[in-house]
């Protein structure tokens, strides 16, 4: 094949809905324009800036601020302050299918297009200096690839549309380009078939690499993470069974979300889950011990900070500026110094604060009064009134009983009034940190300028103790974390408890995760098994996995996103002057949750562009 790589460039980047305009990939960087896709794949050097140039289709998901990403801005966890961001103005309801607001369809179109035109000419003995055990394991890459791209498409849009395998030519017609959309299970089965097609071929997790910085190429244990998301997903009810979508079909009228509940689906997950589990010990819960003791504080915190801990199975190089900024507070100056020079900008609501646990592994809160008051449990010690007489390395005295005596992994993700920084930014020591205050006017609260939570809570989970935004230093690098066992054993027992409720494995599991989290387990003479599991699964996931861009999707793929999505939302008062006003639940947004909102939109482009492809339903 004869393409001037200029025209190759762009003929990669099509997407259903139009031809747009060249951009400088990899291809770029190439310096004889004249070069022809045969001259590309006969040299292992560009062979693998193509394949970069797949990889770069991998979006990073670190930044909640304006059109990078919405997952939790638009989930039940956070608030982003901004009223200019979409976020804003799409959970007030101002939302419908002419909005293209992270709409990433034709973007991981473009790079599935990519990986197939990689695989279709990245051929065995096609180059003359690529050793064909690399060229497999780089074709292997480009499957896997090909199927991620295919995943995250389905987890936000629901059934896709699968390309050929052979990627279409670019005078190709409106009739060539115009196919429908595979059904839920169509889908899924074909991602998991190309996931089992490359698992042989690709390398093992970091033992067989002798460079770090390849650490993040797809390998064996990435391959068998996504899968078991997928799995989990695809067994979901709003995918298994799920007659709400009775009528969403093709238009030759092919269903495309089965109506017929199918436990063997939970079954599939877990047993992709425990392959992973099974097959790759050297995956372990992050730990970190002082004189011999667990530190669950740190044990959490560093599975962010620490480049490829022993948790970390899939992890992108990511600008995490975004992250420090957003959850530093801004601080006023101290001993002339500048303060922290934070946003505070990404603020968790009640309901994310009220789920973490009390030191004693109880949950404070059961359920909510009409009113928005909250029903305590009386066995967790937890109240709202009073305050802690004496400071700790966690907050100062006079901080609200709230706050109190709860778990680490509480400490680990929120900043509360009260509460100590980091680190000894803004003048002040490391040995004696910060208090921020959160009230109107206080050092992190509400000013006349922007940059303050509208809950009275800001997200710190992510946040690097080490980043002072207000030198030359700035922010420290790491990695942007993708998956991590913990959400493994937390698919696995929930897909478990689905199908197998007895099986002693989800009480294991799920008292690992809270063993490493320092709280009492369930059973053995701790707190009482639960006897809602399902529920109590649920729980520990939304804390476990907290601000890592899962809620969205678990409240969507169980079906209780109208609960959970719509209606009046609460923090505490950031118009108070005074602790004592400021320590009352108050509506901070009023939400619009729509029955459309459980699949996002498509944009009238593409469904103009492709005479088949089905708007997903109520839009």
């Amino acid at each position: 094949m004869k393409i001037n790589v200029k025209a190759l460039s762009c003929f990669l980047l099509i997407s259903f809905s139009t031809l747009i305009s060249c951009k400088k990939d990899f291809l770029g960087q190439i310096p004889d324009d004249n070069l022809t896709i045969d001259d590309v794949f006969k040299r292992q050097v560009y062979t693998e800036r193509f394949l970069a140039n797949v990889y770069s289709y991998i979006r990073s998901e670190v930044d909640n601020n304006t059109e990078n990403t919405p997952w939790e801005g638009l989930s039940d966890e956070m608030d982003v302050t901004y009223d200019d961001y979409p976020t804003y103005a799409m959970n007030t309801g101002n939302w419908d299918r002419n909005r293209g607001s992270y709409n990433y369809w034709a973007h991981y179109y473009r790079g599935i297009r990519n990986a197939s035109f990689f695989l279709q000419n990245a051929i065995p003995g096609r180059s003359a200096d690529m050793p064909d055990q690399l060229l497999k394991k780089y074709r292997a890459e480009a499957r896997f690839l090909r199927a991620y791209f295919y995943f995250m498409m389905l987890r936000q849009y629901g059934p896709v549309v699968i390309l050929p395998e052979e990627p279409l030519p670019i005078d190709a017609t409106i009739d060539e380009f115009s196919l429908p959309r595979s059904s839920f299970d169509e889908s899924v089965d074909y991602i998991v078939s190309q996931i089992d097609m490359a698992l042989p071929d690709l390398q093992e997790p970091v033992s067989d690499i002798n460079n770090i910085n390849d650490y993040s190429r797809m390998n064996k244990g990435m391959a068998l993470a996504v899968k078991s998301r997928l799995l989990l997903y695809a067994a979901s009810p709003l995918y298994n069974g799920n007659t709400d979508y009775a009528a969403f079909k093709n238009l030759d009228g092919k269903q495309l979300i089965s109506q017929q509940y199918d436990a063997t689906k939970w079954a599939k997950a877990a047993a992709a889950a425990k392959a992973l589990i099974d097959g790759y010990p050297r995956y372990t819960l992050n730990k970190v011990y002082t004189n011999g003791v667990l530190d669950p504080y740190a044990s959490v915190k560093n599975v962010f900070l620490e480049i490829w801990n022993p948790e970390v199975i899939m992890a992108k190089s990511s600008d995490m500026f975004s992250a420090d900024i957003s959850g530093s507070p801004r601080l006023g100056a101290v001993a002339n110094s500048p303060g922290v020079g934070g946003w505070h900008a990404w603020g968790p609501t009640q309901s994310a604060v009220d789920a973490y646990f009390m030191a004693n592994g109880q949950s404070p809160i059961t359920g909510y009064n009409p009113d928005g008051s909250p029903i305590v449990n009386p066995s967790s010690g937890y109240t709202e009134t009073g305050n802690a007489a004496a400071a700790t390395k966690y907050y100062d005295a006079g901080a609200s009983n709230m706050y109190v005596n709860r778990e680490p992994r509480f400490y680990v993700a929120i900043t509360f009034d009260q509460s100590k920084w980091l680190n000894g930014a803004g003048g002040a020591s490391i040995t004696n940190p910060m208090t921020i205050s959160m009230l109107n006017g206080g050092n992190g609260g509400r000013y006349t300028g922007r940059n303050w939570s509208r809950t009275g809570y800001v997200t710190r989970k992510l946040v690097h103790p080490g980043t002072i935004l207000t030198t030359s230093g700035g922010t420290v690098q790491r990695l942007e974390v993708k998956i991590r066992l913990a959400e493994i054993y937390l698919n696995y027992i929930e897909a478990l408890n689905e199908y197998d409720p007895t099986n002693p494995d989800i009480l294991k599991y799920l008292n690992m995760i809270r063993e490493r989290a320092g709280i009492p387990q369930y059973g053995n003479g701790g707190l009482p098994v639960p006897t809602d599991m399902r529920a109590a699964i649920w729980k520990e996931r939304r804390v476990e996995l907290a601000f890592e861009n899962f809620r969205f999707f678990d409240t969507r793929r169980w079906k209780i996103a109208e609960q959970t999505d719509g209606g009046a939302f609460y923090g505490m008062n950031t118009l108070a002057t005074t602790r004592t006003d400021f320590l009352k639940r108050t509506v901070f947004e009023t939400r619009v949750f729509q029955k459309k909102n459980y699949l996002w939109n498509i944009v009238q482009t593409e469904l103009n562009a492709d005479k088949n492809l089905v708007e997903n339903p109520g839009w």
